[in-house]
């Protein structure tokens, strides 16, 4: 590894931060180095439920990251129809429940279609999204109302790979910014139903691919010696 700066490709494990990779990862650089500081940085946030490619940059490096940010992104994952959870996701239990009688193959594929394009979104109320200058998750939490406004994405392709009804899975590519969980939870919601997000795993960040990352202890074993 170079000490001026690196950029390294992590499969981030579910249950972990994003952040909890940025600071394994830097304690591990400062003591083999013996290192009382280091910048370290990622390009991009995974939900904790989340699995997949994470950029990790550390030194100088750690000034290109907004270019990595800017780059599209592709993911695949699985839903639930038929029900939807307050954080779109498993991170909270399903409470609203719907029909799904009327729910064919044919619609199916004639509501994905509809998503791909420039859309406006309204990010999940369980984000980092500031409102007011805190934390959005951080209200929601609280059981406090949150009113995010929506935002403008770009989402490129979006495809069902299969279907074991309730379970959907699907694969996107898009633009920065998406919420992958507000996507499945308007996707629902076209349906004239409902969905959330039960798995989801980030393949690409631009032409990186997770094929060539490693899970962070893989890393630092490769690196220990």
């Amino acid at each position: 590894m170079q000490l001026k700066g690196k950029l390294i490709l992590i499969d981030k494990d579910i249950n972990w931060t994003s952040f909890d990779v940025v600071s394994k990862i830097r304690n591990f650089i400062k003591k083999k180095f013996n290192l009382k500081k280091l910048k370290v940085g990622h390009a991009g946030t995974l939900d904790p439920l989340a699995t997949g490619l994470l950029i990790i940059c550390y030194g100088k490096m750690t000034k290109e990251i907004d270019s990595f940010i800017g780059l599209d992104k592709s993911y695949s994952g699985k839903m639930i129809i038929g029900s939807s959870t307050p954080s779109y996701d498993l991170e909270t239990k399903p409470n609203v429940f719907y029909q799904t009688d009327h729910i064919n193959e044919k619609l199916i594929y004639e509501k994905v279609n509809e998503f791909i394009g420039d859309i406006m979104q309204k990010p999940p109320i369980f984000s980092a999204v500031k409102k007011n200058g805190i934390r959005s998750y951080k209200l929601a939490r609280q059981g406090e109302q949150v009113n995010l406004e929506k935002r403008k994405i770009t989402i490129r392709d979006f495809k069902i790979t299969e279907i074991n009804f309730p379970e959907l899975s699907f694969q996107v590519n898009c633009s920065k910014g998406t919420y992958i969980r507000s996507l499945i939870n308007d996707f629902g919601k076209a349906l004239k139903s409902g969905a959330h997000l039960t798995e989801l795993r980030r393949t690409k960040i631009g032409e990186f691919s997770v094929n060539d990352s490693l899970k962070v202890m893989d890393f630092i074993k490769t690196f220990k010696n």
